[in-house]
């Protein structure tokens, strides 16, 4: 099975509607999953969740879809310095006031984890668990330069095993690791990449009973510019316009 895994849309549809048309152009992928995060940041909350429900992918809850759909006080988000703090405050809240009630809802079904078994639930093939965060929170982040051991202190609480996957996202980079024959795989960002590189990213992973799973990260060209003047046109602060342009890099903070 070779599955496209895609995280982190962030209410960015022209990403979106970039990521799902070349998925969709392939001939090897049998199937796509979300990771979270579909809202915050950009002007198309309800278009996002639509448009993934309109095209049957399933997915999980990222730390801002499980805070909107239940109003919490807060999005769970990392920020990389004062004024950004600020202005992701004022994404929340401007987000919180524009998704519909049938959006809300579509957030609130979704799971924390997913668990796919790629080979048949009847062997004891490899598994594949689906978070957005970590096995025990959506908000924690997981970078690339966590250690072996707390990768591996992951996997135990996710009761994975040599074999197994466990996929993320939440920190807009993409990795991949092998430790002790489990696969650790950042999903990367499609709507709000902080690379450096603004276009849309997601990974597929191509998963066997009898060879090693192989991940590949994708990147895709999408509109930037459009999404980057609905967010002037938009409330939402100016500044996350040059944060879609620059892939997260933005040269002026404040």
């Amino acid at each position: 099975m070779k599955y496209a895994l895609i995280s982190d849309i962030h209410s960015n549809l022209p990403a979106l509607e970039a990521v799902l048309d070349h998925i969709a152009a392939r001939t090897d992928v049998d199937a796509t999953y979300h990771l979270g995060d579909l809202v915050g940041y950009s002007p198309w909350p309800n278009e996002v969740v639509a448009l993934l429900e309109e095209r049957g992918v399933m997915g999980i809850a990222g730390n801002y879809d499980s805070t909107v759909a239940t109003d919490y006080d807060h999005c769970g988000c990392k920020y990389e310095d004062p004024y950004q703090a600020e202005l992701a405050h004022e994404s929340y809240e401007w987000t919180r006031a524009h998704v519909t009630a049938e959006t809300k809802r579509a957030l609130g079904r979704l799971p924390f984890r997913l668990d796919l078994r790629p080979v048949g639930g009847h062997t004891g093939g490899p598994t594949i668990t689906l978070v957005h965060g970590n096995p025990t929170l959506n908000t924690l982040y997981w970078t690339e330069d966590r250690s072996d051991a707390f990768c591996l202190k992951m996997a135990e609480q996710a009761r994975r095993k040599a074999g197994d996957v466990i996929c993320f996202g939440h920190t807009h980079k993409p990795w991949h690791r092998e430790i002790e024959g489990i696969h650790f795989v950042n999903t990367g960002s499609v709507g709000r990449p902080k690379d450096g590189d603004p276009r849309a990213g997601y990974v597929t992973l191509e998963v066997t009973a009898d060879a090693a799973p192989v991940v590949e990260v994708v990147r895709v060209e999408y509109d930037v510019e459009r999404a980057a003047q609905a967010v002037l046109e938009s409330s939402l602060p100016d500044f996350f316009a040059e944060y879609l342009r620059t892939g997260g890099q933005p040269t002026a903070v404040g």
